[in-house]
């Protein structure tokens, strides 16, 4: 099929804090759109607080699906994502609408668009020993061994992301190739849409980080600890889990463990939340076919507004 005979579908993209929410529900006004959540923490059920999911009025006016779909205690990777938006992009699409998918995991965006490489399942026993030996040495220790490995996967993963430092070196052990080699080779068939790509950030990273205070403020006052301290007294939940390595939860995990004070937890979360935007932007800088806008311009919101009625009129 050629381009421009595809489905439209729109990717709104940002860093955290930056203002994806308020503009998609502002353009769920204007056109027909219908929202995907594309966020690995607002999968899970019982994390609203700490990951800023939409409150029950933002979703009775505009839905967001892929929201609450998981147990904390379950996994739910790239691929798991990548089927179920494909399913209700295909919905919103017969039921005449456009999907708008919303969010700030870049991993899950370039899965949904690109398609996965096939790598080597999961291996429990591989884990483990890594986990061991992060032990002993600390995940930086580990991130250098990856380095050494395979540099262009240690390029794009930070050296306190011990979730993807694990998987990256779990990888090579298992398959004896580089995770960065098998993904050259992807065989995911790629997104049968014209997709016109929205990146929403402000020009300054210092008021970016400013958002990113404001935002866990009202998260504390809105009642974060209560929700943490109920995650934490589950008897089938782990720190280790994927759900409580989410930015914040981490965090305060660490503190009702006894690891930190509670300022220093509160900082800890501000400086973890930075980083996550930080390299959330460096991802977002390596798409080219995007339209970037900071909404705090002036007209901003209408040039955004303009641009997508030019991407719909043309479908």
């Amino acid at each position: 099929m050629k381009p421009q005979n595809l489905p439209p579908a729109v990717f709104l993209m940002g860093p955290t804090a930056a203002g994806k929410t308020g503009l998609a529900m502002e353009l769920c006004e204007r056109f027909p759109f219908e929202i995907i959540s594309v966020d690995s923490a607002l999968v899970y059920r019982g994390m609203s607080i700490g990951t800023a999911k939409p409150d029950e009025e933002v979703l009775r006016k505009a839905p967001h699906r892929l929201i609450d779909i998981r147990e904390p205690t379950q996994n739910y990777s790239a691929a798991d994502f990548r089927g179920d938006a494909r399913l209700e992009m295909e919905a919103i699409t017969a039921n005449g609408k456009v999907p708008l998918l919303v969010g700030g995991t870049m991993l899950y965006f370039h899965a949904l668009e690109h398609g996965l490489a096939e790598l080597p399942a999961a291996d429990v026993e591989v884990r483990k020993q890594l986990a061991q030996k992060a032990e002993k040495i600390g995940w930086p220790a580990m991130h250098e061994n990856l380095q050494q490995k395979d540099p262009q996967t240690a390029a794009r993963i930070h050296p306190n992301d011990p979730q993807r430092i694990q998987r990256a070196l779990e990888v090579i052990q298992i398959s004896g190739s580089p995770m960065s080699e098998l993904q050259a080779h992807s065989s995911g068939k790629a997104l049968d849409y014209r997709v016109h790509k929205i990146i929403i950030s402000p020009r300054q990273r210092s008021t970016l980080h400013r958002r990113i205070e404001v935002r866990f403020n009202l998260m504390l006052d809105a009642g974060f600890v209560g929700e943490m301290k109920e995650l934490y007294a589950r008897s089938d939940l782990q720190a280790d889990m994927p759900a409580m390595r989410a930015v914040g939860y981490r965090q305060a995990w660490d503190w009702l463990d006894g690891g930190c004070t509670f300022d220093e937890m509160c900082v800890n979360t501000v400086t973890a939340t930075r980083r996550l935007a930080k390299r959330q932007l460096t991802w977002l800088r390596r798409e080219s076919l995007a339209v970037w806008y900071d909404l705090q311009a002036d007209g901003a919101r209408q040039e955004v507004v303009e641009g997508l009625k030019e991407f719909l009129e043309a479908s």
